[in-house]
């Protein structure tokens, strides 16, 4: 019997294994590249938590209508929210006022940008806003709870979507949306790293081999797509 437990846990590793090999792979990574690809993207490498500054630019609402986003956000005033790579929580704060009956879960893999998440939280009073870290392969949400996951400008940057996108369907309720704020990779004007934009039509590819479809893609905003995904029961 202890051979036969063996042989199993053995044949689970190799299984396992063979899974992610099947699922990714790995050539000499391109600038601001990984070299790891999911179904012929490359994935890009992470803005680390240092670049905060960025995110919290006094020009952001002026060059991506953020007000104009969270309004159309499909979400009532008792909708519970994951902001996914809540990195500073500039969508997260915005977010918090719309469902005061609510809830917002602010998601990050970086210690420090949980800790600053939560610090602000306090500071500005939100009791419906609570920090979570997450991690590589999933955002460590309750399952069946949530009513809306939002990835803005992250999506691209997961090392591990399709696995993160599985958590995601997990912890999403019946018929639970996900919406993905990318730069649009079909637009060479835009002045962003190729590897930090992404088409309609990739990002459909992914998420419809992950158990969503996408039930709106929004034309409103000036460089960013607004894809939103329904779950698939």
């Amino acid at each position: 019997m202890r051979y036969l437990l063996s042989f199993v846990f053995a044949c689970g590793i190799f299984i396992s294994c063979q899974a992610q090999k099947d699922t990714y792979t790995f050539k000499n990574p391109s600038r601001d590249g990984t070299g790891k690809y999911f179904m012929g993207r490359e994935i890009s490498q992470v803005m680390g938590f240092a670049g905060k500054n960025w995110l919290e630019r006094d020009t952001r609402e002026e060059e991506e209508n953020v007000s104009l986003a969270i309004e159309k956000l499909p979400i009532n005033s008792s909708s519970v929210v994951a902001d996914i790579g809540a990195g500073s929580g500039y969508y997260t704060f915005r977010i918090a006022p719309k469902v005061p009956k609510g809830k917002v879960y602010a998601v990050d893999i970086q210690e420090a940008a949980v800790k600053y998440l939560n610090d602000k939280s306090s500071d500005l009073g939100f009791e419906n806003v609570e920090a979570i870290k997450g991690g590589e392969k999933g955002p460590n949400l309750p399952l069946n709870s949530i009513d809306l996951a939002i990835m803005v400008d992250v999506y691209h940057e997961l090392s591990y979507p399709k696995e993160m996108l599985q958590a995601i369907w997990k912890s999403l309720k019946p018929n639970g949306k996900i919406i993905l704020l990318e730069y649009r990779g079909e637009d060479p004007t835009i002045p962003i790293k190729p590897l930090h934009k992404m088409t309609e039509r990739q990002a459909k590819k992914e998420l419809e081999d992950n158990g969503f479809r996408l039930v709106e893609n929004g034309k409103f905003l000036k460089i960013q797509h607004f894809l939103v995904f329904e779950k698939v029961n």
